[in-house]
């Protein structure tokens, strides 16, 4: 089956849709259900850009095994114009929601293809292991299948003992059988869950080496809808309002729910890694898969940027504050801070080298500097709007109130040199969902924790980073002859 379209996704969901929970109740149909129907068809939107004659080249790709157009994301590249081709389809996805989509499909896409290629790392364990992982990687490429996934257990507390939830809640093999490993426990969180296909469950990489610690360690892959397995959701922020007074939340809604896992069989030939512990922490950086997710990152963060941006532009242009100091400089921190992702991602692309999987994977660490940068910058960006639209952002009459009697005499108070009041009222309401909305502050808090916690992020990037060149060079300068 090559690349899908929008329905095809949509009647995949209808006919095989995943246990999913919200509000008490378990949803039937997440494409007919309102807490998930209009990100469904976003979704859709995205895949079907994938068969539009003009994009064909730019979505799509030939696969290596069945001759099929699959989608770019997919790709491994073996090149630098690999590494761009695939960019400009992931830059196109990004821009469609503003950056507001973080789990579009190709994220996990691109991690998926880099753990394919280090496929050796996973038969280390079993070697059997090996061919499951390239088969799952042409099966979910071939299949367009788009894909959730969890990584953290759930836990009673945030002692040290309980790093993996090993109080019972955690999600942990409870035995192995001839058909495959069993397991239960809880997961979170899995943004995207109700509207997938499957679900990677992939360890957390803090494994500790306690007792039983083993029976945490694993990598498998199964469908959504696989028996035993339930998505609980939060409330949802798509409202049910019309996308003039919603445009994001109404749009873009991806859900983010806790996994229950309630003794699942997962067939052996969906196991990727079990039993070991030091297998299972190094697994995203020895395969570079971390690297290729995060290259997909930052496209989507300059995108996300790019948009902020642009809305901040379009206040000042409506409200005619462009002309003052403190305007200038709060939208020049929004420039800044677009610059520096998009300087991120050129530098990772430009020292570009091939890995020994053979993958030309890009260089870490811009990539590392800017998924550190940017959970600092984005909670800024938000604040800037509300600086920039202050009592503006809720000046804001709902389209009904334009097609209302009171109509005309609203367009007459609130249109400004530049934008009649229907318009102005719409780019507010926009500027709201980013910067004030639920939907809003669900993005803020997405940003802050997009890869953990930024102090152990912080660590990361300081135990990872390779400085003893640079240590080199200062003992060269202090060991020169002293000029006399």
């Amino acid at each position: 089956m090559p690349a899908r379209t929008g329905e095809e996704f949509l009647a995949r969901l209808r006919e095989n849709p995943a246990e999913v929970w919200i509000d008490g109740r378990r949803v039937d149909d997440p494409t007919t259900h309102p807490a998930f129907r209009r990100g469904a068809r976003s979704m859709a939107a995205l895949l079907d850009m994938q068969h539009e004659p003009a994009l064909r080249d730019e979505m799509t790709y030939d696969s290596p095994s069945s001759g099929d157009r699959v989608g770019m994301s997919f790709l491994t590249p073996r090149n630098a114009e690999d590494v761009v081709r695939r960019r400009l389809m992931m830059t196109r996805w990004a821009r469609y929601s503003g950056g507001m989509m973080g789990r579009s499909p190709d994220y996990l896409n691109a991690g998926l293809m880099g753990v394919a290629a280090a496929s050796s790392y996973f038969g280390a364990n079993r070697p059997e292991f090996k061919a499951n992982v390239e088969r799952y990687y042409e099966h979910v490429r071939e299949n367009d299948l788009c894909m959730t996934h969890t990584l953290v257990n759930m836990r009673r507390t945030r002692s040290a003992e309980s790093v993996m939830g090993a109080d019972d809640v955690g999600l942990r093999v409870m035995r192995e059988t001839d058909e495959g490993i069993v397991v239960k426990g809880a997961r979170v969180l899995a943004t995207l869950g109700p509207i997938s296909d499957e679900i990677m469950v992939f360890p957390s990489t803090v494994l500790s080496t306690m007792p039983d610690a083993e029976s945490y360690a694993f990598a498998f892959s199964i469908p959504s809808a696989t028996a035993g397995l339930k998505f609980v959701c939060r409330e949802s922020f798509d409202l049910g309002r019309p996308s003039y007074d919603h445009p994001l939340g109404s749009r873009f809604e991806e859900m983010d729910a806790i996994v229950l896992f309630d003794e699942v069989l997962v067939p052996w030939e969906r196991v990727f890694l079990l039993g070991d512990i030091e297998l299972c922490n190094n697994a995203y950086a020895a395969t570079n898969a971390l690297v290729h997710m995060m290259h997909q990152v930052v496209i989507k963060n300059v995108a996300k940027s790019e948009f902020v941006l642009g809305i901040a532009a379009r206040m000042v242009e409506a409200l005619g504050s462009g002309h003052l100091p403190n305007v200038q400089g709060m939208v020049a921190e929004l420039i800044i801070d677009l610059e520096l992702m998009k300087a991120c991602l050129r530098a990772a692309e430009a020292d570009a080298a091939v890995d020994e999987w053979g993958v030309m994977c890009p260089d870490r660490p811009p990539l590392d500097v800017a998924r550190n940068l940017f959970p600092k910058m984005y909670p800024r960006m938000v604040e800037v709007l509300q600086l920039l639209g202050s009592s503006n952002l809720m000046a804001t009459p709902s389209g009904a109130d334009f097609e209302s009697e009171i109509g005309q005499e609203l367009e007459h108070y609130l249109s400004t040199d530049t934008m009649s009041g229907l318009d102005r009222a719409r780019l507010f309401h926009l500027a709201w969902d980013v910067a004030c909305s639920a939907f809003g502050g669900r993005q803020v808090l997405y940003e802050r924790f997009f890869f953990g916690d930024q102090t152990r992020m912080a660590s990361a990037l300081y135990n990872w980073y390779d400085m003893e060149p640079l240590k080199t060079r200062v003992d060269d300068f202090l060991a020169r002859e002293p000029m006399m």
